[in-house]
């Protein structure tokens, strides 16, 4: 093998599975795809019913006599598949969030699985929620209102493609502001905030609703009400579950520290345990070990003792009368050599 193939093969490693998770989600944008052409052909020979079924808000206001009218040569065909193909992606996506949910959900912890399902699966709820208080409470308001504010002499005859605009924007803002209680969740949990924080500025969310109902929203002071107030609204619903959501969270941390601090203390406890049996265990050695050398050092002056006695018993010197006897028995021997027979 070259040096330049063994130089690629670590670079390979770690492209391949980046390379895998981009086939995957190819293959998730082309269920996506397919899912949503699916309910568009089933919904495009209902387009005009669907559409009339949209503009009943509207057709239920106008004076006795007005339709809505179509000032685009290829309206009449265009506006109702617009909309068509936008139902599509509105019914589609739990499925959407459910692809995307499948190609992230591998890469998450367990405890952030169990957080992050219930938030999408309210997420979506709450979008459906905010679309259907726009079509059936605010629509019915604001266009009642629309109608009697209609100058005399002129005749309300709305375009169909204006309108399906006006309405997808309606959609979008109040599915979007439906979403409030998520935002403030998501922000508790990730610890940006709190929920005292959040209720220390209500007086700024109450002027913002107001601010976003008033970008979100046509000019009036209906539906610009009916979009601020919910908002207000969700928005305290959120506190009240990040407040929850913080209580629980200050409980598990007591907890965990509490736990914390008895292993702490069992392990000192322990520790000095075996500490003081390693100082008695010591102690004893030491006191054996004093015990041994003194028994060693006994018999030590012993021994001495008894080999100083008998040295002095061997090499006592001789006194004087045992001297002249010694002296007196070798001349004797002496003599009695020399006279021998």
């Amino acid at each position: 093998m070259s040096t330049s193939q063994a130089d690629q093969e670590p670079q390979l490693e770690h492209e391949q599975p980046f390379m895998s998770h981009l086939i995957e989600l190819r293959d998730r944008i082309l269920r996506i795809v397919v899912v949503v052409i699916a309910i568009f052909m089933v919904l495009f020979f209902f387009a005009n019913d669907l559409y009339h079924i949209v503009s009943a808000p509207l057709l239920a206001q106008l004076p006795e006599g007005s339709t809505m009218i179509a000032t685009g040569v290829a309206a009449p065909f265009l506006t109702p598949f617009k909309l068509s193909l936008v139902t599509s992606i509105f019914i589609a996506i739990p499925f959407i969030f459910y692809q995307f949910w499948s190609f992230v959900a591998p890469g998450l912890y367990r405890h952030e699985k169990r957080l992050a399902l219930p938030l999408l699966v309210s997420s979506i709820f709450l979008f459906y929620a905010g679309i259907v208080f726009s079509f059936y409470i605010v629509f019915p308001l604001m266009f009642a209102f629309f109608t009697a504010t209609t100058p005399e002499g002129v005749s309300m005859m709305t375009d169909i493609s204006q309108y399906l605009d006006f309405v997808l924007k309606m959609f979008f803002a109040f599915g979007l502001a439906f979403e409030v209680p998520i935002v403030t969740i998501v922000l508790t949990i990730t610890g940006v905030t709190n929920a005292d924080k959040l209720a220390e500025k209500r007086p700024y969310i109450i002027v913002g609703s107001f601010v976003v109902g008033m970008l979100l929203t046509p000019p009036d002071i209906i539906s610009q009400t009916l979009l601020a107030i919910p908002i207000w609204l969700l928005f305290e619903l959120g506190v009240v579950f990040s407040r929850m959501i913080g209580n629980k969270k200050a409980e598990q941390e007591a907890r965990e520290q509490a736990d914390t601090t008895s292993g702490a203390t069992d392990s000192a406890a322990t520790t000095a345990g075996a500490a003081g049996a390693g100082v008695a265990a010591a102690t004893a050695a030491a006191a054996a070990t004093s015990s041994e050398e003194a028994t060693a050092q006994t018999h030590t002056d012993t021994a001495s003792e008894d080999i100083s006695d008998s040295e002095e018993s061997r090499y006592r010197p001789m006194t004087d009368e045992e001297m002249e006897a010694e002296l007196d028995a070798i001349e004797r021997e002496e003599d009695e050599d020399e006279e021998g027979p």
